[in-house]
């Protein structure tokens, strides 16, 4: 059904246990409006309610995804994702004060998307793969998070009594410090270790590192503070509990690492992504997610890059002119795509050339280079994407040329 031929135009303010419902007819009466409850119940109401109108709806909504946004195209509505800032700005169409009220906002959706409809593309309804790629590595970002957290929290705790382990190794959530962290959990029992006791912690826990045990040894000596014994008592116990809660939190980070580079590799777009320099598992599967499979959403790269952040924003009003950072993106693409930018330069000399000519020549501040190498990257992955070719550095004609003057 082409959007000229909808019957009417919905909008739906989503909540946690209740959704506010309206329908418009295209001169923008309400049809209906109703409350329906999130649950069996109440998704069977919204259902039968939006068949009175027609079989396929447009439905305007804040959420691009979750059970509501499942459910509804499961049932061949096609729905459209509206961003809070479009939709507060629409409300001040109908009334300038800022008041909060459910039906009058899924009234504005409905409404909005009556007048934007032609300039707005609905969310395509992925793959059953793609939807496991999205939920993977979307849930891996939020473990992440919290691993982050717990490791902040632990470093606290250990410079409160015992701050010999945070400065021993590279990092405190490795698995050595961890494992030094509970066998040596106070200053009085780390005190004891010499040379031999350091290796033979080393060798037991399998470590890998290139720093000899008595430089660790000597290293552990000249960070032995302590706090007073209370303390020592209570920010000991503490430290093992999480010591033991990270250890948890990294192994749960290696089974989702599993996991998803197992659903990546059957993706039938994989490919494309991973055969870009500086794209590992992990990248490929934030990309993949992200962009999607549906090529009509990204028309031309100028749509992707803006999806990303990684074009400007010019604003302009008489004669002040500036270009802006975006901030109103797609954060989750805009750091993969960093991310890959900042590992392509380690295996794609032009790459590095870009980065470097971008601050020694034009000046560029560290992360302002880095989105511009970003963005050259992506036009070049928006090509290969719509075309469903890999990536060819041969065909890559500014890659090409560095690679045959270097």
């Amino acid at each position: 059904m082409s959007s000229t031929s909808w019957p009417a135009f919905a909008g739906i303010d989503w909540g946690g246990e209740h959704h506010q419902l309206c329908v418009v007819n295209h001169a923008g009466k309400r049809l209906t409006q109703r409350r329906v409850t999130h649950d069996v119940v109440g998704l069977a109401d919204l259902r039968h309610e939006l068949a009175r109108f027609g079989d396929r709806l447009p439905i305007a909504i804040e959420r691009s995804e979750g059970l509501l946004v499942e459910h509804l195209q499961a049932h061949g509505h096609a729905l459209f994702a509206v961003s809070p800032r479009i939709s507060a700005r629409a409300r001040e169409r109908y009334k300038v004060a800022s008041i909060k009220d459910d039906r009058f906002d899924a009234f504005v959706l409905a409404d909005t998307l009556r007048h934007e409809h032609q300039h707005w593309h609905p969310l395509s309804v992925p793959s059953p793969l793609l939807a496991e790629i999205k939920a993977l590595t979307r849930d891996r970002d939020r473990l992440l998070e919290t691993q982050q957290a717990v490791e902040h929290q632990l470093r606290m705790i250990l410079e409160a009594y015992h701050p010999a382990p945070v400065r021993l190794f590279s990092s405190v959530d490795r698995q050595i410090t961890l494992s030094f962290v509970l066998d040596y959990p106070t200053p009085a029992v780390a005190g004891r270790i010499k040379t031999a006791r350091m290796a033979g912690f080393l060798s037991r826990h399998h470590y890998t590192g290139r720093v000899p045990a008595q430089v660790l040894a000597e290293r552990m000596r000249a960070n032995l503070l302590t706090g007073s014994p209370g303390t020592v008592a209570g920010k000991s116990f503490s430290a093992q509990s999480f010591t033991r809660l990270l250890q948890l939190l990294n192994s749960q980070l290696a089974e989702f690492d599993d996991a998803i580079a197992a659903a990546v590799t059957e993706h039938p777009d994989a490919h494309i992504f991973a055969s870009f320099p500086g794209v590992g598992p992990i990248t490929t599967a934030v990309l993949l997610a992200e962009i999607g499979e549906d090529r009509q959403r990204y028309p031309r790269p100028e749509v992707l890059l803006a999806e990303a952040g990684l074009a400007p924003v010019t604003r302009s009003s008489g004669r002040s002119r500036s270009v802006r950072f975006r901030y109103a993106a797609n954060s989750r693409l805009r750091e993969s795509a960093m991310w890959w930018a900042y590992n392509s330069m380690k295996e794609s000399p032009w790459a590095a050339d870009a980065f470097r000519n971008a601050r020694d020549q034009r000046g560029q501040r560290y992360h302002r280079a880095l989105r511009g190498l970003s963005a050259r990257w992506m036009r070049i992955l928006w090509r290969c994407w719509t075309d469903g070719t890999r990536y060819d550095p041969d065909k890559h004609t500014t890659a090409a040329e560095h690679s045959q003057t270097a």
